[in-house]
């Protein structure tokens, strides 16, 4: 069997350690990042392939830089791996790192790449609405998601479908894909093709991205916001100066919005005039109803400040939102 090792750190990362351990693979070395405090109590923690590597006594490296780094750099030598695979590790490899194993450096990467080359492929795809998106395993270069493509699966993104929920069907198809990957490549059955030069980018999220533009963005680019920042932040807006992040909406159309609701009917003239961001109903019976430039946002799920997540109608049986009001 091939002697790998194994770069990655969360646990979409893990789950193709996973599937490489069961495999069969003589896992020589795992390099993940330091543990980092979390909670309140900021305590440190483990990555998630840290966590599996520590079950399955498998070796542990955890260097603060990959870079101008001799030390680790002949560590990594001695090992003599025939591949390096990486998965969500978190940092670019060096020339160095790259040229050591004699089956290259191969990357399981989160879209159907050239499109969505970067740190949040996965959460682009959901943002800009994405129907399709999938698994792209490749050989890496110097560049960012830049290397010759070897296989890629395909999947349909769920119109309801959340980051979390395609990241976690996507973990288990890269690990499958990047088993499959490895056995082509000691078969001598796979090459690599060059992506070319027309390509997207999917860089870091910021908090900044995650609020919710009322005035300019449609509904269904505001649900798509909520699906894929759920549940990474939240995307959010704030009511009365304080920050409401939703983490589940549904868009209907204003005619929707006068069935549900037929008082509200003799108000549709006035519509062009309300300005998105108002709340056209609330109520603890039947939820809260926003209007945005093109359509309505219904609020299924949402997390006042410093407060839990709850569904709509728990929210609104302990705060009332009166019709009218603006989310800014």
């Amino acid at each position: 069997m091939l002697r790998i090792v194994f770069m990655g750190t969360p646990d979409f990362a893990q789950a193709s350690l996973q599937k490489l351990y069961e495999a069969g693979y003589d896992i020589v070395g795992i390099v993940t990042n330091p543990d980092k405090p979390k909670g309140r109590k900021m305590i440190l923690t483990p990555s998630p392939v840290k966590e599996y590597a520590l079950q399955k006594g498998l070796k542990i490296y955890q260097p603060t830089k990959i870079k101008n780094n001799p030390e680790f750099l002949e560590e990594l030598k001695s090992l003599k791996p025939d591949c390096i695979c990486v998965v969500a590790y978190g940092k670019i490899l060096p020339k160095e790192i790259l040229d050591i194993p004699r089956l290259g450096c191969i990357n399981v990467h989160g879209s159907l790449l050239p499109k969505y080359r970067g740190a949040a492929p996965i959460q682009w795809a959901v943002i800009h609405g994405e129907e399709k998106t999938g698994i792209t395993t490749m050989y890496m270069d110097v560049g960012m998601d830049t290397g010759d493509m070897l296989l890629k699966e395909e999947v349909t993104i769920g119109p309801d479908e959340t980051t979390g929920e395609l990241w976690n069907r996507l973990k288990e198809i890269g690990g499958d894909l990047l088993v499959k990957t490895l056995q082509k490549i000691e078969a001598g059955d796979l090459r690599g093709t060059p992506q070319g030069e027309d390509f997207t980018l999917a860089p870091m999220l910021t908090k900044e991205m995650a609020k919710i533009d009322w005035k300019q963005e449609t509904a269904q680019g505001i649900k798509n916001l909520v699906r894929g920042m759920n549940p990474i932040m939240g995307a959010y807006t704030f009511w009365k100066e304080k920050k409401i992040k939703f983490w589940k909406v549904n868009v209907i159309s204003y005619e929707k919005l006068f069935d549900l609701f037929p008082d509200l009917a003799e108000y549709a003239y006035k519509l062009p005039e309300i300005v998105p961001g108002t709340v056209m109903f609330s109520g603890d019976k039947n939820g809260l109803y926003i209007k945005a430039k093109d359509a309505i946002i219904e609020v299924i799920e949402l997390q006042a400040e410093n407060s839990k997540k709850m569904n709509i109608y728990d929210f609104l049986r302990g705060n009332t939102i009166p019709i009218g009001e603006i989310f800014s």
